[in-house]
């Protein structure tokens, strides 16, 4: 039995939409997935049999409106596109297709339909990267936004559609996500690479962790904390913008550190080389968050800063032992 709410979750066979769809799922709701290719919807049907997929790409126009008009959502969360800062620079007019245009194109097809007498509530996955440089630290749902990054400005423009569809009457939300990870980061996202390499290093797999710039400051949160509030910001009676954050800035560095002395190994700085190459084009140093208007909604973090290393080093852990007795 289902609770009579329909939701569509873009970007289901990511990291936060993965948790989103079990959160949803847990709670009895007909779940439908978007995924950007046929993969993507195998994987979902094997992962959840009871979500309903659909191969759908967030630059497709007619592909979105028709998506929209056969599901006939209550519920949209659009967490989809490319999550790295890094490889935005890599294709800065791709990412601002998905990233800026494709939320456009899901904002209007919502509001033909709500309009037309269906409601639907919609969550669009904002981004502390549309701060950017800011200097206002740490950072409000009124801080003026000065993305310096392609993935920012891309975010920031979809941020402001999102704005202008509430305006129109829409019941509009953003959740100005700051980092969070978990165990289902993809090997990419320096926190998931550090976890990876100092468990390498600790049973002997690898002897060095090569990473960027160390000292920039994030605020880090864990991911199923992150969808939590998620559900309680589209769950309000009215659409708005929260930041979604720990409050509590710490750096790559501080990472680092936390995950080889979890491991035991005190003398970390000897087995990790910087590399200038990986250095970003820009990097926002003081990305920090205040929460209080979601706090005062109810949500607070359940995982502090050590925990989630200890997680993230734990499942790694877990993974690369399991993965060394199958090579036996």
């Amino acid at each position: 039995m289902t609770s009579g709410q329909r939701h569509l979750v873009t970007g289901a066979n990511g990291q936060d939409g993965g948790y989103l769809v079990d959160r949803l799922l847990g709670e009895g709701h007909e779940v439908h997935a978007m995924c950007h290719d046929r993969l993507g919807g195998e994987r979902i049907a094997r992962e959840h049999p009871q979500v309903i997929a659909h191969v759908m790409d967030l630059v497709d126009n007619d592909g979105i409106d028709d998506l929209i008009a056969a599901v006939v959502p209550t519920h949209i969360y659009n967490l989809a596109g490319n999550t790295s800062v890094a490889r935005s620079w890599e294709d800065p007019t791709g990412t601002a297709d998905v990233l800026a245009l494709g939320p456009v194109r899901l904002l209007d097809a919502a509001w033909r339909q709500d309009s037309s007498g269906r409601p639907v509530r919609f969550l669009q996955a904002s981004s502390a990267e549309v701060f950017g440089d800011t200097d206002e630290v740490p950072q409000t749902e009124d801080t003026p936004r000065r993305p310096v990054t392609p993935y920012g400005a891309a975010k920031s423009f979809a941020h402001e559609m999102a704005a202008i569809y509430r305006a129109r009457g829409m019941h509009v939300s953003a959740a100005i996500l700051y980092n969070h990870e978990s165990p289902r980061r993809p090997e990419s996202f320096v926190a998931r690479k550090i976890a990876m390499g100092a468990v390498s290093i600790a049973l002997g797999a690898q002897s060095e962790l090569v990473l960027g710039n160390i000292d920039v400051h994030r605020d880090w949160g864990y991911a199923p904390d992150y969808v939590d509030a998620m559900i309680r910001i589209v769950g309000q009676p009215q659409g708005g913008d929260y930041v979604v954050a720990t409050g509590e800035s710490h750096s790559v560095r501080e990472f680092a550190a936390e995950a080889f002395s979890y491991l035991g190994i005190a003398d970390w700085e000897a087995r990790v080389r910087i590399d200038p190459a990986l250095y970003r084009p820009a990097d926002p140093k003081a990305l920090v968050g205040d929460s209080s208007r979601l706090r005062s909604i109810g949500w607070e973090p359940s995982v502090d800063f050590a925990t989630l290393v200890h997680i993230m080093v734990d499942s790694e852990l877990d993974r690369q032992r399991v993965a060394g007795t199958q090579r036996k």
